[in-house]
Parts: structure tokens; C-alpha cells; sequence
């Protein structure tokens, strides 16, 4: 097994591990464990990436990044986008509230998923958001009375599944056929044609999102190409397109990919809107389109660690465990997608003889394990770190055996501020009433 991949933010200090320039056992003294710890220069350092390669395109054509919530909703860290200048990319109306709370313009809000409400609806049209990525002619049927009901004409683009193989882990795969998500590209001119017959939607874009925790560019830009030859055909058909959103799922280096494995950000993008520009270039009419990404964990995912102490040596004649005070529902990647993360000491301390451990939580689960066969020299106590959880842990984190979720800390060079309070035991029952 790899090495684990030290994010640049990380760093030992005579011995010690930092993120920027607070040391993690102080943040583990101050606020306990587990904790989740983010580093907000890292949030910086990848935002400008793709802000990097926006503003090349000035001059030829407008781009947005809409930061995909899901990866991680916290306040903060939606605060922090939106200051930056993201818009975002949003599954629940939970999520938009969460958007407007944190400062972003609902304006530059796309909201996707499978199963919008009307109520959703309702209140994202009452908001004013940019675009809905509509997924089925039963959505866009939905969308379109309740649109009329209000008076108002609804945003939409259709999200297209292109049957495109992202080579990534089958429950983030989604733009297959056998996908619960999107339209068939087959079946994407008769639904616009349908779409653009009904009063109430205004169509505006094409989008399409193929899978997560990609490594590979290959597939994203063999999906962007039918979607370029979907915007064609459409035109043919008297339906314009003003937006093209190419979705997220850039993928990050967790420390277990083969070598070389990872897509550069800038190169990406450039490879995107050097595509776009000769499409546009062969074609005299074509309308400038605006292009739109949803990054999630290649922006925030390197950005976090998670702080736990180890409770218990437990030696056995097949296997070692170490009994965590984190478990399967502060990380449940581990459990749900077999996804491995590097983990460190937080002190590297004077014990020299290392062993194979797994590392386990508390939770009554066999499956609550968080790392399997790690090299590391243990003692009861120590401070281990679980590294790039700034993506998928606090935001799929659960209160399964009545567990308190844990605090959120921002470092921010030698400050850190509590984003989030750890949960008591009396919050996990504060809004349940006992039988009269």
C-alpha cells in the first residue's frame, strides 16, 4: 500500500503535526476528538486553481464554478465560496437554505438531484435561482405546474446522461445507462422538444455529470464532445442553448491511486475551453456559450483532516486492532465505498517497533472500520489524524448509536475558530417527546 499523501498545508514540526501553524494536539486539547479540522489556505489554494483558469478565459466567453454542496455543507465553508465568488450546485432545498444563510446569490445557484419536491420547487422559484437540471419528463412536467401556478417561467436545463464509463467506484458512477440519474442521450431532442412545448420552462442550458472522484480526464471530455454534438442538433431544431454545464467529480490523491493517477485542474479546464472555442470557431452562428463546472471534493477534500484518539490496543493472532473514539458515522467512506485514507500520528513519538493495525471505531457494526493493515507504531492514547476528509465525512456523518457528531475547526494560518460546536448527548434527543 502507498505512502500516505501529506496534503501541503500538513507538516511535522520536531515531531509534532501542524496544519498551517496550529498544532494539531492543541486543537485535540481545546476542543477533544473526534474533530474535524480544516485549513483554509488550502481551501484558497484550490479554488484558485480554477479561478486561475476562468479568468484565462476572459474576453472569449463567460465560466462559473458552482461549488458542489454536498461534499461539505458547513457554514463556513459555504461562506467562504461565496466570497470567493462561486456559485453553487445544490440536491435539497436544506441545501439552499444553507447557500442564502452562508451569503451566496441564489442567482448563481443550479440545483440538481433526482427527486426535487414541489415544495422544493416552490421555493427555489420564490428565491429566484439560476437553473434547475431537470432528470426526467415527470420532473419537468412537475416543475412546469408549478411554475404556471406562481405565474413565474422556470429555468431549466436537461441533465443528459451521455453512457459514458467515468472508470471510477460503481455507487459514484452516474452516467451510465443503468444510471438512476439523468435522461438517456438517446432520448434528450424528443425531451427538449417536449420541454420547450411547455409554457411554463424556459430552457437554458444542457448538462450532464458522469461520476465522482475521477482520475482520468478521458471520459469527461468524451462526454463533453456529445454534448457539443447535442447542442448541434438541437440548434437544428430551433432550441438554443446558452449555458453548457459540464458537472464536477474531479478527483483528489488520497495516497492509494497508481502513480501518476490525478487530473490537473488548469490543464483540465484549458483542454475544455480550447474544445468549446474550436467547436464555436467552425461554427459562424454558434452562440457563445457560458460554461459552468461543479467541483466538490477537488475543492475541499485535501482542506480537512479528522482528529481521533485511540481508546484500545486490542493484539489477536490474525489481526491487530486499534479501537478509535471515531467510528463508521464520522467516516463512513471506509465502510460504504471501501475508500481508503491515509492516516498519521499525530506525534511521532519515541517507539520505534511498528505493527500491522486495523483501525476500528466503537460502533456495534463489524463494519465499522476506518483503515485496514496500516504500519504504525501505537500506544494507547495517541492522537491520530485520518487526512483528506474534507469531502464526504462530516457532510454523510450520522448519530448512529446515539453518537454526538463531532466539532468543525477552520485553522486559518495561527487562528482556528470553531465552525461548528460538538453535538451533546441532549441535542441528539432535543426535538423528540416521550408518550403522555
Amino acid at each position: 500500500m502507498s505512502a500516505p499523501i501529506l496534503p501541503a498545508r500538513l507538516s511535522y514540526r520536531d515531531g509534532h503535526l501542524f496544519i498551517e501553524d496550529v498544532a494539531l494536539a492543541t486543537i485535540a486539547e481545546r476542543f477533544g476528538t473526534p474533530t474535524y479540522v480544516y485549513s483554509k489556505a488550502s481551501l484558497a489554494d484550490a479554488y484558485s486553481a480554477y479561478a486561475a483558469a476562468l479568468r484565462e478565459r476572459t474576453g472569449r466567453g463567460d465560466a462559473m464554478v458552482c461549488y458542489a454542496v454536498k461534499a461539505n455543507s458547513s457554514l463556513a465553508i459555504l461562506q467562504f465560496f461565496a466570497q470567493a465568488g462561486a456559485g453553487f450546485d445544490i440536491v435539497s432545498v436544506g441545501e439552499l437554505e444553507r447557500v442564502i444563510a452562508a451569503g451566496g446569490d441564489p442567482a448563481r445557484v443550479i440545483f440538481s438531484g433526482v427527486g426535487k419536491t414541489r415544495d422544493e420547487m416552490r421555493r427555489a422559484l420564490e428565491v429566484g435561482i439560476g437553473c434547475f437540471n431537470v432528470e426526467s419528463m415527470s420532473e419537468a412536467r412537475q416543475l412546469d405546474a408549478v411554475a404556471n401556478a406562481m405565474g413565474v417561467r422556470a429555468p431549466v436545463s436537461l441533465r443528459v446522461n451521455p453512457d459514458v464509463d467515468a472508470k471510477t467506484h460503481p455507487y459514484i458512477a452516474t452516467g451510465l445507462k443503468e444510471s438512476k440519474f439523468g435522461i438517456a442521450y438517446a432520448e434528450a431532442i424528443d425531451g427538449y422538444a417536449r420541454v420547450a412545448g411547455m409554457s411554463s420552462l424556459r430552457i437554458v442550458g444542457v448538462d450532464c455529470h458522469i461520476g465522482s472522484q475521477l482520475l482520468d480526464a478521458a471520459p469527461l471530455m468524451d462526454a463533453l464532445d456529445k454534448l457539443l454534438a447535442l447542442i448541434d442538433r438541437l440548434a437544428g431544431s430551433g432550441i438554443a442553448i446558452d449555458h453548457l454545464d459540464l458537472g464536477g467529480g474531479i478527483g483528489i490523491r488520497y495516497g492509494n491511486e497508481p502513480a501518476g493517477e490525478a487530473i490537473d485542474v488548469v490543464d483540465y479546464l484549458r483542454r475544455v475551453f480550447a474544445r468549446i472555442d474550436h467547436w464555436q470557431a467552425s461554427r459562424a452562428s454558434a452562440r457563445p456559450l457560458k460554461v459552468l463546472f461543479e467541483p466538490g471534493r477537488s475543492l475541499v477534500g485535501n482542506a480537512g483532516v479528522l482528529l481521533t484518539r485511540t481508546l484500545v490496543l486490542k493484539p489477536g493472532a490474525t489481526k491487530n486492532f486499534a479501537i478509535v473514539d471515531a467510528a463508521m458515522n464520522d467516516l463512513l467512506r471506509p465502510s460504504l465505498y471501501d475508500a481508503w485514507h491515509g492516516v498519521l500520528p499525530v506525534h511521532r513519538h519515541a517507539l520505534t517497533e511498528s505493527a500491522m493495525w486495523d483501525l476500528v471505531g466503537p460502533i456495534c457494526e463489524s463494519g465499522d472500520w476506518l483503515a485496514r493493515a496500516r504500519d504504525l507504531a501505537l500506544r494507547e492514547g495517541d492522537l491520530l489524524t485520518f487526512l483528506s476528509t474534507g469531502a464526504y465525512a462530516m457532510a454523510m456523518a450520522s448519530n448512529y448509536n446515539s453518537r454526538p457528531r463531532g466539532a468543525e475547526v477552520m485553522v486559518d494560518g495561527p487562528s482556528m475558530h470553531v465552525i461548528r460546536e460538538r453535538e451533546s448527548v441532549v441535542d441528539l434527543f432535543a426535538g423528540e417527546h416521550l408518550l403522555g
